[in-house]
């Protein structure tokens, strides 16, 4: 792998004990002003969600109601190989606390077709996003070690008095994101502090999304706070523009099955 990438693994756990761990459950809370506009103001505030590492899957309970969960499943598409690809086509379900079907959406992104930033979800188009979105931020750094996935570092930027140094990343067209082309930061330690993406589901809104707080959970070290801003073209971000806040609270990884060994790229 290149030099910034292998220092942003080592700096979160270590590719070995990423390699041992399975899932991902953390209990967060989500919140900012975007969530009146789409119709679930303070619907957010208590979520527990379990993330697959090697397959685009999650679970978030309880979700808009006590007794409901929602499932984000895109495993078919993105198993990595030495990992079973099950599943069903991509999707997301709304279940029941029988774990019976209430709702469901196959191919949910192209549900966005159409709508602005202001626009109203349903449930659905709500759990699409924080089903693929949590998945990518708790998978993260181990994530864009998948050989389907291109890195690159650029030019270093200059932001509070630091010096980040940042990777170029273009996902691919069959996992679920923000958008293909995103910029992570990293300061000093190895530790991300920031990453900007176009979203895509958002009417298109450029954005700058800063991480902090990190804290180690069994090895694993990940960030507990997150917040979500407007960017301007110039790579500056609006601190009066927030739109989304993301709190974790605790983070439980899950060991993985030892006859799984699922391939990451070393480069």
């Amino acid at each position: 792998m290149n030099t910034l990438l292998n220092r942003v693994v080592d700096a979160s756990g270590g590719l070995d004990l990423w390699s041992k761990t399975s899932t991902i459950t953390a209990d967060m809370s989500v919140g900012g002003p975007i969530w009146a506009a789409k119709g679930w103001a303070d619907a957010l505030r208590e979520l527990t969600i379990t993330v697959d590492t090697r397959r685009q899957y999650s679970v978030i309970t309880p979700f808009t109601a006590p007794h409901l969960s929602v499932e984000f499943d895109n495993t078919r598409n993105t198993a990595l190989n030495g990992v079973p690809a099950t599943g069903e086509p991509e999707r997301v379900v709304l279940r029941d606390g029988t774990g019976r079907i209430v709702q469901e959406r196959p191919d949910p992104r192209a549900a966005f077709t159409g709508m602005l930033r202001s626009t109203p979800w349903d449930a659905l188009h709500l759990g699409y996003f924080l089903g693929y979105a949590l998945w990518n931020y708790l998978t993260t750094p181990v994530l864009l070690l998948r050989p389907d996935v291109r890195t690159w570092e650029i030019e270093p930027w200059y932001e509070a008095g630091q010096t980040w140094r940042r990777l170029r990343v273009v996902f691919p067209g069959t996992l679920a994101t923000h958008s293909p082309e995103q910029t992570f930061y990293y300061d000093a330690d190895g530790l991300q502090r920031r990453m900007d993406y176009v979203n895509e589901v958002m009417g298109g809104t450029l954005v700058g999304h800063y991480s902090g707080h990190h804290h180690s959970f069994d090895g694993l070290v990940l960030p507990t706070r997150r917040r979500v801003f407007r960017r301007n073209p110039d790579g500056t971000t609006n601190p009066n523009l927030l739109s989304i806040t993301v709190d974790v609270h605790g983070v439980k990884p899950g060991e993985a099955d030892t006859r799984e060994q699922p391939t990451y790229d070393s480069r």
